[in-house]
């Protein structure tokens, strides 16, 4: 019954801040991880674009929009402590639509491992 009770507390979304086995310790931030990070820029300038920008995720009939944070970087950020198969969508007016292949979020006993994606907006 004791491992059953800390696995559940070792899940992702419980964020805990340690988990214990028989055999090891792991120690766990309580940290909320975004498992995708897009960055969103100018193909010709490669200026960072934000205004009027929206980035959507979205895995199965699952879909979010990222959010942005001024101030921190230029990275729309969502998919927090949730692994799936996404296909990002990125729109902005004056400039095409952009929508990726398959990103994959994955997660180990403690958070999602953070994708980092760029995406170049043309110019209509």
């Amino acid at each position: 019954m004791k491992k059953i009770i800390l696995l559940l507390f070792c899940m992702p979304l419980l964020l805990a801040t340690t988990c214990e086995d028989d055999e090891n310790d792991i120690v766990c931030t309580t940290e909320a991880v975004a498992g995708l990070n897009v960055t969103v820029i100018d193909s010709e300038t490669n200026i960072p674009l934000v205004e009027e920008v929206v980035v959507t995720a979205a895995d199965g009939v699952y879909q979010e929009t990222l959010d942005y944070f001024p101030g921190l970087e230029y990275v729309f950020s969502g998919a927090w402590e949730r692994p799936g198969n996404y296909i990002i969508t990125v729109s902005k007016p004056g400039y095409q639509t952009y929508t990726s292949s398959v990103i994959t979020v994955t997660s180990d006993v403690c958070h999602v491992i953070p994708q980092q994606i760029e995406v170049a907006l043309v110019a209509n």
